[in-house]
């Protein structure tokens, strides 16, 4: 007797998902609750377990797209069987090599080429007294005739030839110069997460009214503060004080003055939300994910470093579940880890608004009269025109930069 397992649902919202490996083979004997394959949908990848012992016996491929409830392989009673594969006998035992036929060809080219050597070459006298009136040799001229000497037609076509070859006009034309280094290409099915991120980003370029505004940071007050403090807020708290926590403070009290920042369109209303769940962009080995910090806006600085900390850990090792990567509000990417000096981000569907970081370098200001040179970063803003205005837009990323510029006012509220 066998039991069929088949793919379990997985999320509310997920229809199919993607056969990403066997761990597991076919024909493996497997104990009850053994992990057997993983699943990977467009979100999180999940673990298929056996739900009894026995003998594996696969029915789907690596790589194929299976929908919920779908066949994945069976498990049957017993113990292993057989692995199709060591069943194949190798032909090279039943079939004798036919060594006669291999030589045969050699013996039948070697008659021709002593037929071939008699005759080539050899001019009718008809051929002979045109091709000396041309001054063409015989070697230079291939025979059609009986056992392959020259005819008169061959004689004539070879002075027709020879005009020819003189003649600029029929010269050879010149072959393209072939290319220089490789030229192959390959292709890769494109993975769940990848198939979704691509939809949805279509779909907020279609669907909403995107613009785009820019501002400039001086991080100088940050990076002295962080210089200042780091070694006491890693003692204290065990994780290490970084650009992000004090970017999502930031964010969280701006967002206080300007709520349509934080909202979303669904249907014919605009909802409103009174917390803050700030999304993180992330980049995993699957793909960009955006894992989420529930109400954020009630943490302190060292609180949000170690939940930014978790889900990194978890995004690289690929163990986000989908209720941390469900939900947000607004999301923060930071693009200036990877040299990013300025782009335009695009939102993260249902959100209305999307903060992108960049890289900080060291330019010339203008200071109380005075050039000097400060660590600046450029700062972007992209936004859902038919929620929020350009006044609201322009105004909490003003709101920002001042929090950011001066610190104290993230501990002060003010």
């Amino acid at each position: 007797m066998s039991l069929e397992i088949k793919v379990p649902p997985v999320g509310e919202s997920i229809t199919e998902v993607v056969l990403s490996r066997w761990i597991k083979n076919d024909g493996d004997v497997v104990e009850m609750d053994e992990v057997i394959a993983e699943l990977e949908s467009d979100k999180a990848t999940f673990e298929l377990t056996a739900e009894q012992a026995g003998t594996l016996k696969t029915i789907a491929a690596e790589g194929d797209t299976l929908a919920i409830g779908a066949v994945v392989c069976k498990i049957e009673d017993g113990g292993a069987t057989t692995s199709p594969k060591s069943e194949v006998v190798s032909p090279k035992s039943d079939v004798k090599t036919p060594d006669v036929v291999a030589e045969t060809p050699k013996t039948q080219d070697s008659g021709l080429s002593t037929q071939e050597s008699y005759a080539t070459g050899t001019p009718s006298p008809a051929a002979g007294k045109i091709l000396a009136e041309k001054g063409i040799e015989a070697s230079a001229v291939k025979g059609t005739g009986v056992d392959g000497r020259i005819t008169k037609d061959d004689a004539v076509k070879a002075e027709s030839g020879k005009a020819k070859a003189e003649s600029p006009k029929a010269s050879a034309p010149v072959a393209a110069a072939a290319p220089v280094g490789s030229r192959g290409e390959r292709r890769e099915k494109m993975s769940p997460l990848r198939r979704t991120v691509a939809k949805r980003l279509v779909a907020v370029k279609n669907e909403t009214a995107m613009l785009t505004t820019f501002n400039e940071v001086n991080m100088k007050p940050i990076m002295d503060l962080r210089g200042k403090y780091k070694d006491q807020f890693k003692e204290k708290f065990g994780v290490g004080l970084g650009f992000m926590s004090f970017f999502t403070k930031a964010v969280t009290e701006a967002l206080k003055d300007f709520p349509a920042v934080n909202g979303r369109i669904e249907g014919e209303e605009l909802v409103y939300n009174d917390f803050v769940d700030i999304s993180i962009a992330v980049s995993a080995p699957k793909g960009l994910v955006v894992p989420v910090i529930r109400n954020a806006e009630s943490m302190t600085l060292a609180q949000i470093e170690k939940s930014v900390l978790e889900l990194a850990l978890k995004a690289r090792d690929s163990k986000l579940t989908i209720e941390e990567m469900t939900g947000g509000t607004f999301t923060i990417t930071n693009g200036g880890v990877f040299g990013s000096m300025m782009s335009t981000p695009i939102i993260n569907a249902p959100q209305s608004a999307i903060l992108g970081m960049h890289n900080i370098v060291e330019r010339p200001v203008a200071e109380k009269g005075e050039v000097v040179i400060r660590p600046m970063m450029y700062v972007a803003l992209s936004y859902d025109h038919r929620i929020i205005d350009g006044r609201e837009s322009v105004g909490f990323l003003v709101r920002v930069k001042q929090l950011l510029e001066d610190p104290a006012r993230l501990l002060l509220g003010v």
